[in-house]
């Protein structure tokens, strides 16, 4: 559409309603309901694979008179941890052959007596009676099993969105949000069945990845396609808030259950209840005149207007007059968003901050469930900060504009690694650690709230599901590496983590500052406007709300019915 096609299409959505009965449904039903339980569906596996405490099981202990406690000290080493504490190795025994005819203590072990675990393992069951690591033992020389099966869950959202994410704008975001919940069920379903054959195992969790970013992005998209402008950082939020919602509920379902294959079939089956109830699940009628389906566009939209209780009829004469220039553009695919400087330049810098933004989100996820204390708890009280993070992102994202709230996220979170580099392997500084980890991560929601709003802005109505996937594509390939970085920390040394983050994040601060604003701009909705968008804006001007425009047009339209 052209501005002019733009402004009139906008008056049309006035006379059917933007801002109705049904966009409140819809965005409490599909972007906070739907988006908690998908949200759920993401990230459960991440606690499924989480590793119980461990040690080598050494039998013969039934023989002698001695606790647990005195019995594991007394046949298993010790050695530094990540932090550099010394404590029991959790998979190095002694070989206690040679000694279990002696008296206990008579038994002196060298170095040359530590040997892997022979007899198995056992697992700390406070906190869970099963996980997945716990049923397999994907421990020690297996522990690559539980990074690894993070990384095909990248991949397989890599390859999903890449195809789903051009599929929205091809054939639409109705049809694709209803292929997506199918593929999350059946795909976690499979999960839970193959856990013993790993390379089935691997790929069932790939393949229940694949719609894992498409089934938000269709809801989100067309809110925001449906709504008025002023509504576009609402509904980021709304969606927000249901994601932070699935990450509260969550960990307190699985410290309930404590039943991996339960947890995993509680937390994503719901997504076909939504699917079941289509009466609000609409096609965008904005991609529809895109497309010159005029005729389904005019239905879409008096189904907005019945449901908003407005005595209207659009018709399909009355869409060719008001859109009489509207042709359907030729685009192809991603590639299009690398056609011309400016759009290619910002879908640069949008992929940057993109990628920044959810490996540090994920790094931190994986790590609040390597911490110590009560994991589910843990997991809790980092996902709660979310919810002031997305209120006050919304908040100085409607003042100040999306680009320097995004920007200043980024540079808080650089700057507050560095105290946290210095501090964290000192267990006297553990809570000092961990209040600056949860600033972090409250700003990381800050930046993942404005970057994500940025997508949806940015790019063309014809191109912005395709958009925000190449955005999600290039996230999840430098995502590939989060759990080897979780894992660094884990094995290694415990600030590694945070120095790479610390580096990732000041050049999103940078890359973020270079973005057009977006707040108080009307949505690009083709190739040609997306390609020219934010060419006459100043680097450090704040945004202006524009003049209210005169309503001729829409009393025109008004006429007409």
């Amino acid at each position: 559409m052209a501005d002019q096609e733009d402004v009139a299409f906008d008056k049309v959505l006035e006379v059917v309603g933007n801002d109705g009965k049904f966009q409140k449904v819809f965005n409490h039903f599909y972007n906070v309901g739907l988006v908690c339980f998908a949200s759920m569906a993401y990230m459960n596996i991440v606690m499924t694979l989480n590793e119980p405490n461990h040690s080598c099981y050494v039998p013969g202990k039934e023989n002698f008179s001695l606790s647990d406690e005195t019995w594991k000290n007394l046949t298993l080493p010790t050695e530094k941890d990540n932090r550099g504490v010394e404590s029991i190795s959790s998979c190095k025994m002694y070989n206690i052959s040679n000694f279990i005819d002696k008296p206990v203590e008579n038994w002196n072990f060298t170095e040359a007596d530590k040997i892997e675990c022979a007899y198995g393992y056992d697992y700390d069951k406070t906190w869970y009676k099963r996980t997945v690591v716990s049923d397999e033992d994907w421990v020690c020389n297996k522990t690559l099993y539980q990074t690894n099966t993070f990384v095909f869950h990248r991949i397989g959202e890599i390859v999903g969105t890449f195809v789903f994410g051009q599929l929205g704008d091809t054939i639409g975001r109705k049809p694709v949000f209803y292929v997506s919940s199918v593929i999350i069920i059946v795909g976690r379903i499979m999960t839970t069945l193959t856990p013993s054959i790993y390379f089935l195992f691997a790929i069932a969790s790939a393949c229940s990845m694949l719609t894992s970013m498409s089934i938000f992005l269709s809801p989100l998209i067309i809110a925001m396609e449906t709504s008025k402008e002023e509504d576009r950082a609402h509904i980021a939020m709304m969606q927000c808030i249901g994601w932070t919602l699935g990450m509260c509920i969550m960990p307190l379902t699985f410290w309930a259950v404590g039943d991996w294959v339960w947890f995993l079939m509680i937390t994503t089956l719901p997504i076909g209840l939504f699917a079941l109830y289509p009466k609000y699940m609409i096609e965008s009628p904005r991609w529809l005149a895109t497309k010159r389906h005029l005729e389904r566009c005019a239905n879409e939209l008096n189904r907005i207007a019945k449901i908003n209780g407005k005595k209207v009829e659009v018709t399909v004469k009355m869409l060719e007059e008001m859109l009489p220039d509207l042709k359907v553009e030729n685009v192809f695919g991603i590639a299009s968003l690398f056609t011309g400087w400016r759009l290619a330049k910002n879908t640069c810098m949008i992929i940057v901050c993109w990628s920044t933004a959810v490996l540090t989100y994920f790094v931190l996820i994986l790590n609040s469930t390597r911490m110590g204390g009560n994991p589910f708890l843990s997991f809790m009280w980092q996902s709660l900060i979310e919810f002031p993070a997305y209120v006050l992102g919304r908040w100085i994202g409607d003042r100040l504009g999306r680009r320097f709230t995004n920007a200043f996220s980024f540079l808080s979170i650089s700057l507050t690694c560095i105290p946290i580099i210095l501090i964290v392997q000192d267990a006297s500084n553990e809570y000092f650690s961990l209040a600056l980890v949860v600033f972090v991560k409250f700003c990381c929601s800050i930046t993942f709230f404005a970057v994500n709003l940025q997508s949806m802005e940015i790019y063309p109505t014809c191109l912005r599901q395709s958009g925000i996937s190449i955005g999600s594509i290039c996230a999840n390939s430098l995502g590939v590496f989060g759990p080897y970085v979780v894992y660094l920390g884990t094995k290694y040394d415990v600030r590694y983590p945070y120095m790479i983050i610390c580096v990732l994040c000041f050049l999103g601060f940078v890359c973020a500052l270079f973005l057009p604003e977006t707040l108080h701009h009307k949505l690009p909705n083709t190739l040609h406007e997306a390609q020219k968008f934010g060419k006459q804006q100043k680097f450090w001007a704040l945004p202006q709300k524009p003049v209210e425009v005169e309503e001729d047009e829409l009393k025109s339209l008004k006429t007409k019915q």
